[in-house]
């Protein structure tokens, strides 16, 4: 009897899966493929960072990050001139990185952070890319100060050059 339910059970586990696959298959075939058409965006003088425009379905997703609300604009008018009137614009706008206030920050935080007493770190930020440079008495307090000033507004990213 209970060799009977263990088939039972099986051969419902592979009928079911069998289903599955016979509605996955035709529905992924389906599926709209995509059209890279980022070679076209790029002659067509668009300036936008890490720009990725791809074709599906008849809608332009366009993607990339740019410090210019116009350049974002002209994306989505380059996509209008090559025919699609259906335009996803993804592109960020993200503001300029204001280095010296980065700076006053982050040189304020690890100042007033009691484990990192006796440390001589300095502090340079170009386009939100703070570099700590200097001297610390451990390996944690390399991580102490990286994780410091990590989240201050307008760090895109940190790197340590910090001596031991």
């Amino acid at each position: 009897m209970l060799f009977f339910m263990v088939m039972r059970a099986n051969n419902l586990k592979i009928s079911v899966a069998l289903a599955f696959i016979l509605t996955a298959i035709p529905a992924m075939a389906l599926q709209p493929a995509s059209q890279d058409l980022t070679p076209q965006f790029v002659t067509a003088g668009v300036t936008v960072q890490d720009l990725r425009a791809v074709e599906v379905g008849g809608i332009v997703v366009l993607r990339g990050r740019t410090t210019d609300p116009a350049a974002a604009q002209q994306a989505a008018t380059v996509a209008a001139t090559l025919g699609y009137a259906r335009v996803a614009n993804l592109i960020q706008v993200v503001e300029v990185a204001d280095d010296a206030r980065i700076e006053r920050a982050a040189e304020r935080r690890l100042a007033g952070f009691r484990g990192l007493d006796g440390t001589q770190i300095s502090v340079d930020s170009t386009n939100g890319v703070l570099r700590l440079t200097g001297k610390v008495s451990s390996e944690l307090q390399k991580d102490m100060a990286a994780s410091v000033v990590r989240n201050i507004d307008g760090v895109r990213s940190v790197q340590i050059a910090l001596q031991r």
